[in-house]
């Protein structure tokens, strides 16, 4: 990375580069997005709607990262691949068809988590409803809610190179234990994976049997 930005393409030897602000569960201010606007039509970039509920400006040079970043002053999405790229929420507090108002969950998690360092990049999904809008059941932790107003954990989903669907930790939990849990599965996935590697490939090679009685363990304890 240079200053936060990705080189994206090199033709002709000229390099361009894509920088990614932080926008926390893809909800954003107008004056932050006709700023980010601003911004792009003074650098001459592109944008571009992410799906990760973020807005990703390309096409710019790597001389003006800097001056882009200063103008925006706004924070980059991600400073690491390993760690926690971001959390994705969906608009349940809006939606008709929401269990639970998971707005204020998704953005405490999105709040003491994003960032985070961890074994490799990992996604977080939350949603009000088992319909789980944006993808939750491919994230790498889910978050959702199910038919009883309760709120279940999913590990281990994954739509990338190798696709791996969730599996369910546990459910009937309180909002505040949903919370709990996923910080307790964070430590765990931090403390016995291997550098480099998923959180669905460590489960497949622990086993989902053990993660789950592991992680359950070590949640209780904070009953």
């Amino acid at each position: 990375m240079s200053e936060f930005g990705n080189l994206q393409k090199i033709k002709d030897g000229k390099r361009t580069f894509a920088i990614t602000p932080h926008i926390p569960g893809g909800f954003i201010t107008a004056d932050n997005l006709i700023k980010i606007g601003e911004v792009t039509k003074k650098y001459k970039g592109v944008l571009k709607l992410t799906s990760g509920q973020r807005i990703l400006i390309t096409n710019l040079k790597e001389e003006d990262l800097k001056d882009i970043w200063n103008d925006l002053g706004m924070e980059p999405a991600v400073r690491s691949q390993y760690s926690i790229k971001n959390v994705e929420i969906c608009p349940a507090n809006y939606c008709k068809r929401s269990k639970h108002p998971t707005i204020g969950i998704g953005m405490k998690i999105s709040k003491n988590f994003h960032g985070m360092a961890l074994p490799n990049r990992t996604k977080i999904g939350v949603g009000g409803c088992r319909n789980a809008c944006g993808g939750v059941y491919s994230k790498d932790i889910g978050v959702l809610v199910d038919v009883d107003k309760k709120f279940f954990i999913t590990v281990g989903g994954s739509a990338g190179f190798n696709p791996r669907q969730a599996d369910i930790v546990t459910k009937g939990l309180s909002e505040e234990e949903a919370y709990n849990l996923v910080k307790v599965i964070l430590d765990y996935y931090n403390e016995y994976a291997a550098m480099g590697e998923k959180l669905g490939e460590f489960i497949d090679k622990i086993g989902i049997e053990k993660f789950r009685e592991d992680v359950l363990e070590k949640f209780r304890t904070l009953e």
